[in-house]
């Protein structure tokens, strides 16, 4: 071995000199082991494992034109709350692909066809061999474009509007119907009935899951009808001064309500300005300001959303399956259950 006061790292022609072969013979040990003998191969293992020696990542590239790297867009600041789930689980990301030996390459487009002008200039350069898509939206051009090119990704966010059990394209997502339900349920267990919603315009693939768990959940509570419903459902888009100016103009017409479940905790924020302690607010995300405030929220599991992402795109599943969608048996699409955090 070496000697540890060296700072030089081993080379090929180190392995290549310590298990007495050429270094041929460690580059097809190391590419295609199954034309060395078993005999030989186990002497380049050894000296591999002794030397701690790791092929240099350029070269590997060169061999394979791979660059074993993922590229993913890194979203615009909006408001700072609810972009703190995507930050979150663009580190657990990070950290996860770098166990498997793998990059992510972040980059910034201003919509999702300047995205696919990037999907096109990172691949020609092969800079990247497969993107993660997330904020997925109804009709995205973008997987269009990336199933029309043959190109491997897997999306944080289901296809709204498409073929959700389409093989071709893999996602996971988080099941916000399931996480406002539980809210509601909570909410109705602790006693309140009139439980107003705090979501997003539609269309909103997202918004819509969450806005139906809270629904369905009230009406199979059966403490109020459709028309009920309908004036606690509040509309607003993901911003705490609209959310605040929406929820003062719902009391200012009269309206009561004794607790209100929220789509993001940037919504939950703006109602907590106007209500503050004065009636329940479950936010959505359990973002920092959400822990700040006390405010009780959903959790997504980032850390399982990366996991995921990465199975998928690093271990597909070869195997045809029929079931349901997004259920623990489906191959190619992952739909993980959310927690909901009192406080």
């Amino acid at each position: 071995m070496p000697s540890s006061s060296t700072s030089r790292l081993p080379t090929i022609v180190d392995v290549a000199r310590a298990a007495g072969v050429s270094r041929q013979t460690v580059s097809n040990v190391l590419n295609s082991p199954d034309v060395v003998a078993p005999a030989t191969r186990a002497r380049v293992e050894t000296a591999i494992s002794d030397l701690n020696y790791r092929p240099h990542a350029s070269a590997r590239r060169l061999r394979t034109r791979k660059s074993s790297t993922i590229g993913v867009r890194l979203d615009p600041m909006q408001n700072g709350i609810s972009g703190a789930v995507l930050d979150r689980y663009l580190h657990a990301l990070t950290e996860q692909a770098d166990q498997r030996d793998l990059r992510m390459l972040l980059f910034t487009a201003a919509d999702p066809l300047d995205e696919i002008g990037h999907f096109r200039r990172l691949l020609d350069g092969a800079d990247v061999d497969s993107f993660v898509l997330t904020s997925t939206s109804y009709d995205d051009p973008r997987t269009d474009w990336l199933l029309e090119h043959g190109v491997d990704f897997v999306s944080f966010g289901r296809p709204w509007g498409r073929d959700m059990s389409d093989p071709q394209h893999r996602w996971v997502d988080v099941d916000g119907h399931d996480g406002v339900a539980q809210a509601t349920r909570a909410l109705l267990a602790q006693g309140a009935s009139r439980i107003a919603f705090l979501g997003w315009p539609v269309p909103s693939g997202i918004g819509n899951e969450r806005r139906r768990g809270w629904r369905e959940t009230m009406l199979e509570h059966g403490v109020l009808d459709g028309t009920g419903l309908d004036a606690l459902d509040l509309v607003v888009e993901d911003s705490v001064a609209l959310a605040s100016a929406r929820v003062q103009g719902l009391l200012d017409q009269g309206v009561t309500f004794d607790a209100i479940v929220c789509a993001s905790d940037s919504l939950a924020l703006g109602a907590f300005m106007v209500l503050a302690q004065s009636v329940p607010i479950v936010g959505f995300d359990d973002t920092p300001v959400a822990k700040a405030l006390g405010l009780s929220s959903v959790r997504q599991p980032v850390g399982e959303v990366a996991r995921a992402t990465l199975e998928l795109l690093c271990d597909p599943a070869d195997a045809e399956w029929s079931g349901e969608v997004g259920s623990a048996e489906d191959p190619q699409h992952r739909l993980l259950a959310p927690s909901l955090i009192l406080r």
